[in-house]
C-alpha cells in the first residue's frame, strides 16, 4: 500500500488532502500502518470497512463520504511505474497495460480521437487487450457516487457483483470522457508468486534501503535488499531481492527472492521465493514457504 500510494502522488500535480482505506475486519495494527501511510504524505487518513465482497463498485462506496471532488481510485493488489502527469481538467483517466490474456480483466476500447469509447468487463470473446490495472482518476466524485448508488439501487450488477466499469459505461453515456493513462511497467500482487516478483521489480528500481540500526553479525547482504529497523542477521547470506520488515532476526539463514515480515525469527534454513508473515518463528527444512502471522514451526 505504501509503495502504491507513493506511486500516485508523484503523478498527481495537487497535494493529496485525504487518503480513505477500505478494508476486511484486518485489526488495529494494520489500521494504524494504513493510517500512517496517509500521515507521512500529510494527507488526513481514514478507515472504512466493506463487510461483505459484492464487487468493485460496491467497495468503492464503502467510502461514500469521501467521493467528492477529484478522486483516484486505486485497488490495493497493483503496483504501478508511468512517466506522465495527470490532466486533472479531464473528466476521467483510466490506467491501462496490455496483456496477454484480456479475459481476466475489464479492458477497453479506445476510438481514432485517443478516447476510450467501451469498457467491458472480462470479456468471453476478444474485444481489446487494453486491460484496467484498478486504478482512476475522476475529476467529479460526486458524479461517480451517484453513478454507483443507481446501480445498487436497481440491482443492476454483472456476474453477480457491482461493477465499476458498469458504473464509468453510465457516465460515459452522458457525455463524460474517458482517457486511457498508459504505464511503464504494471505489477501485480494478487498471490506469493507475483507479490515476490513484485518485490524484486520495486526493489531493482528503487535500489537497495537498509535503516541504520541493523545489527549485522558475521553476514553477507547481496544487494539490493530492504532491510528494516531493528533488524539482527547473525551468520546470514541475504539477497538478493530480499526484504525483511521491522525487528526481525535471522539466525544461520540463507535467503534470496523472499519477503519476510515484522518481528519475525527465522533459524537454520536456506530459503528461497517465499512469504513470511508477522510475528512468526521457523526453524525446520530448507524450503519454499508462504506462511503467515503468528506460525510457530520447528
Amino acid at each position: 500500500m505504501q509503495r502504491l500510494v507513493e506511486g500516485i502522488a508523484e503523478v498527481c500535480n495537487e497535494k493529496i488532502e485525504e487518503i480513505s482505506f477500505v478494508i476486511g475486519d484486518f485489526g488495529v495494527e494494520v489500521e494504524n500502518s494504513l493510517l500512517k501511510i496517509a500521515e507521512d504524505l500529510g494527507a488526513r487518513g481514514k478507515i472504512f470497512y466493506q463487510e461483505e465482497a459484492l464487487g468493485t463498485a460496491h467497495a468503492v462506496i464503502c467510502a461514500e463520504e469521501s467521493l467528492e471532488d477529484k478522486v483516484i481510485v486505486a485497488f490495493a493488489d497493483t503496483l504501478f511505474y508511468s512517466d506522465f502527469h495527470l490532466d486533472e481538467d479531464k473528466d476521467g483517466i483510466i490506467w491501462v497495460d496490455k496483456v496477454d490474456d484480456p479475459t481476466a480483466f475489464g479492458v477497453v476500447q479506445v476510438d481514432e480521437n485517443g478516447i476510450i469509447a467501451e469498457f467491458v468487463e472480462k470479456p468471453e470473446e476478444f474485444v481489446s487487450d487494453l486491460a484496467i490495472i484498478g486504478i482512476y482518476y475522476f475529476k467529479d466524485g460526486n458524479n461517480l457516487k451517484e453513478e454507483i448508488k443507481y446501480l445498487i439501487d436497481n440491482k443492476i450488477t454483472d456476474k453477480g457483483e457491482y461493477q465499476l466499469t458498469n458504473a464509468l459505461e453510465n457516465m460515459k453515456s452522458k457525455g463524460k470522457k474517458f482517457y486511457p493513462g498508459k504505464v511503464e511497467e504494471w505489477l501485480d500482487c494478487g498471490n506469493k508468486n507475483a507479490t515476490i516478483y513484485t518485490n524484486n521489480r520495486v526493489l531493482e528500481r528503487t535500489g537497495h534501503r537498509q535503516a541504520s540500526n541493523v545489527s549485522i553479525n558475521n553476514s553477507v547482504i547481496i544487494e539490493p535488499c530492504f532491510i528494516g529497523e531493528n533488524v539482527v542477521l547473525n551468520d546470514c547470506v541475504v539477497g538478493p531481492h530480499v526484504s525483511i520488515g521491522i525487528g526481525s532476526k535471522l539466525n544461520d539463514v540463507v535467503m534470496k527472492n523472499s519477503i519476510v515480515q515484522n518481528e519475525t525469527e527465522i533459524g537454520h534454513e536456506i530459503i528461497e521465493n517465499s512469504m513470511i508473515g508477522s510475528h512468526v518463528q521457523y526453524k525446520g527444512k530448507s524450503k519454499e514457504l508462504n506462511l503467515g502471522d503468528y506460525n510457530q514451526v520447528n
